[in-house]
């Protein structure tokens, strides 16, 4: 861990000089923007990605240092693709919505049939997170290849996982939400799919700590329960890397 923790350092002081020394909004931090007409992005190459992450952004720090992780891979005989990469407020409020509505179904249930909020929104919060709170929303986080962890389990899937863990540190890329088990983490399922570059993530997150309130956390459906759940240390803050 000690290791894995100044591969972080010297990757942010390397990579990240200008995001430590700009202003960050709070509107940033939520996701309130367009990362098409921001110059700090760019849009993902066709090669990279799969499905929807089709003309999907990144951070540019975030993209290169992807490109140069996944050239290494590609050595070893993995392939590394995006499936998902920034999703702003927005996006993240449709996808919500959606399943707060019953229109996308969770786990084969339609979640509207549930009348209390909290429930309701502690299923959702298990893979899902609220549009203002979402790491993807800060063009950091990406997901790769799946969206099952039973894809990483065996086979290639398995193959590219462990190369993941032994390498992407290397790259300033960590895994936030591991396994439970046996840990004082709380909020997310375990997501093996899900890597964000620290060197800009951390930054992010020691800003939204301090500088969003649940209250600040609205404009979609059961926002109000944003305190009840303690959204911000349960499910932002707690995370296995930092």
């Amino acid at each position: 861990m000690r290791t894995l923790r100044l591969v972080f350092i010297l990757a942010f002081l390397t990579h990240s000089i200008n995001t430590i020394g700009q202003e960050v909004s709070t509107s940033y931090l939520l996701g309130q923007f367009n990362p098409e007409t921001d110059s700090r992005f760019i849009k993902l190459a066709g090669k990279y990605t799969v499905g929807s992450a089709r003309g999907m952004y990144l951070r540019k720090e975030a993209y290169e240092a992807f490109i140069k992780m996944t050239n290494a891979a590609s050595k070893d005989g993995i392939n590394l693709v995006i499936i998902s990469a920034t999703r702003n407020f927005e996006r993240q409020k449709q996808i919500w919505e959606n399943k707060w509505k019953g229109k996308t179904l969770v786990d084969g249930k339609d979640l509207s049939t549930i009348a209390d909020s909290v429930e309701r929104a502690k299923i959702i919060l298990r893979y899902s997170s609220m549009p203002g709170t979402s790491r993807h929303h800060w063009g950091t986080d990406m997901d790769f290849n799946s969206l099952e962890n039973s894809f990483f389990e065996s086979g290639e899937g398995l193959k590219m996982y462990e190369w993941l863990k032994k390498n992407a540190p290397s790259f300033g890329f960590c895994q936030p939400y591991t396994s439970k088990i046996n840990s004082t983490r709380t909020g997310y399922e375990e997501e093996k799919w899900h890597w964000s570059y620290m060197p800009l993530a951390s930054h992010f997150l020691s800003l939204y700590e301090k500088q969003i309130h649940p209250k600040s956390i609205q404009g979609f459906v059961g926002n109000s329960i944003t305190t009840t759940i303690q959204i911000i240390p349960q499910y932002v803050a707690s995370v296995s890397c930092k």
